[in-house]
């Protein structure tokens, strides 16, 4: 290793480490200690543990994608045949095919009959000793919800599964993943409710109330958004929290559940809300920060399903999140004004303060780059570094230091926010450390959108504004003016406009090529965006 990293790298780790709260830091090193997580790689299944669940009452939910057929696997475009066996540890695929594997959605998928689920359930049992990934707080949270609905969907009373079930659920009750919190403690919180509900375990419901009571206020913004501030993070969590709104208003085993389903139905409502304001005509939702196509559920499917257990859409003042919406009949556009996410979980946030969608009547135009992977490689990094979104980068530099797949050290801070009827600008300190402030404004008008960038402060440095474009945009440059099927884009300010190829990411391990305009210029620079009368 070079002498001169170890100085950054200590300094990545620093700024990192300072903003997680005291509970992550304790939870860390209580769990490396051979004493706590070690209770973890040593878990025994222990047919002993005579517990068995009652039936619970269900109101439909949505379904899962169709991911299993046999032994023949198919998770994040990547499809695995296991002639010999199910390999729960299997790792060809990465870490999260290997999680959705131990996840078992599939048990919820359409056409899935009592005998194939309950092999894959017999079949987890038996592997369960050497099954490491299995053991882990978060797969053992989305499965135990599995197969509590494949039981009541298929009317399953099976002693072998039930004492199975218990011991994970013991083991996620004595490990929830204080260590990393943000959506992981919230889906343990969730999973322990309905082993409380199943088994009629007052510890169980204890913890989960617990654990509801604190993370759903914080967790929850006050415009409705989940606060790691990933559209598709918060469907999947929305499908939980109505997953568990169905568990309580059906099933009332404990005398303190009303307080409970207040609180999530009243968090719903809200993220509902929210998910409407900033989903496009087409259903889909922008790809900021970690966010890719056909891993959560719709917002259609997600409105209806609420609907069925009449939780209410409740729209509030767009604020916390950051997020913006504008709809007009030529174009819909999300704006990104907000903080990179929570301070001490920012694993799932970009480098992409002041970033933006842009949709031409109804289909996309100006699009994020997307997220293909999470493993820790170069193509990571990439998407989440500067380079790949709709804003400016400046030196070569990220806006925040994402580094390690999941972490980031110094990040950008809003500053400056001023809104006004369909005007709206924002400063941000990520690049700080030159000397400059990014300060951008949009105003968008009926037939166009004016972008004012500005680079001010101590230093003069050029600044690289991005556009990039979906896969079905072909744009041309002709005198600093890009032209594309239903309009132009025009600068003023710049110095060199090039149009090159990027690697479009709308769902995992799926790049397609795709064509991004970059503009250079020092100070100011002002993009308008004109569409043509039709």
């Amino acid at each position: 290793m070079p002498v001169n990293m170890v100085p950054e790298q200590l300094s990545r780790t620093w700024h990192t480490v300072i903003r997680l709260k005291p509970v992550q830091v304790r939870y860390q090193l209580q769990y490396r200690m051979p004493s706590g997580n070690g209770r973890l790689n040593r878990f025994r299944y222990r047919s002993s543990m005579a517990v068995t669940g009652s039936p619970v009452k269900l109101i439909p939910w949505i379904t899962k994608p169709h991911a299993a057929d046999g032994n023949t696997f198919s998770f994040l475009n990547r499809e695995m045949e296991m002639e010999s066996g199910i390999r729960w540890d299997e790792t060809t695929f990465g870490k999260l095919w290997t999680y959705n594997l131990n996840y078992m959605d599939y048990l919820l998928q359409e056409r899935m009959s009592t005998a194939e689920g309950t092999r894959y359930i017999m079949d987890f049992i038996r592997d369960l000793p050497r099954n490491s990934t299995g053991k882990e707080p978060y797969p053992i949270s989305l499965r135990g919800i599995n197969w509590i609905k494949f039981i009541t969907a298929h009317q399953i009373r099976d002693r072998r599964t039930d004492h199975a079930l218990f011991a994970q659920y013991r083991l996620l009750k004595n490990h929830p993943e204080y260590h990393l919190m943000g959506n992981h403690l919230l889906e343990n919180g969730l999973s322990l409710l309905f082993g409380g509900i199943y088994f009629r375990d007052q510890g169980l419901f204890a913890k989960a109330e617990k654990i509801l009571a604190a993370e759903l206020p914080e967790q929850i913004l006050t415009d409705g958004a989940h606060f790691e501030l990933s559209p598709m993070y918060h469907q999947v969590i929305l499908d939980r929290l109505l997953d568990g709104i169905n568990l309580l208003k059906n099933n009332h085993v404990f005398d303190n559940q009303g307080p409970l389903l207040a609180l999530m139905s009243e968090k719903a409502s809200l993220m509902l809300g929210w998910l409407e304001r900033i989903t496009f005509s087409d259903g889909t939702i922008p790809l900021f920060n970690d966010s890719a196509f056909g891993i959560a559920p719709s917002t259609k499917e997600l409105v209806a399903y609420a609907g069925r257990l009449g939780i209410p859409v409740r729209m509030t003042r767009p604020g916390q999140s950051g997020y913006r919406a504008f709809n007009f009949q030529n174009y819909e556009i999300r704006l990104d004004v907000g903080e990179v996410g929570p301070t001490y979980q920012p694993g799932h946030a970009h480098a992409d303060t002041l970033n933006f969608e842009l949709y031409h009547r109804g289909k996309p135009l100006i699009v994020d780059t997307g997220t293909s992977t999470y493993e820790k490689n170069g193509r990571r990094m990439l998407e989440r570094g500067t380079a790949a979104h709709n804003t400016v980068q400046v030196d070569g530099l990220d806006s925040s230091e994402v580094w390690g797949g999941f972490r980031v050290a110094r990040r950008a801070s809003i500053i400056h926010l001023h809104e006004e009827g369909n005007t709206i600008g924002a400063g941000h300190d990520g690049y700080s450390r030159l000397g400059i402030t990014h300060y951008r404004r949009f105003q968008c008008e009926p037939d166009s959108i004016q972008i004012t960038d500005k680079l001010t402060g101590r230093n003069q440095k050029e600044g690289t504004a991005r556009f990039h474009f979906h896969p079905s945009v072909q744009p041309e440059i002709e005198d600093h003016t890009v032209r594309f099927r239903g309009g132009t884009i025009s600068f003023t300010g710049a110095g060199e406009v090039s149009v090159t190829e990027f690697q479009y990411a709308p769902t995992f391990n799926n790049l397609q090529p795709a064509r991004v305009v970059e503009v250079l210029f020092t100070g100011k620079l002002s993009t308008t965006i004109t569409f043509n009368q039709q």
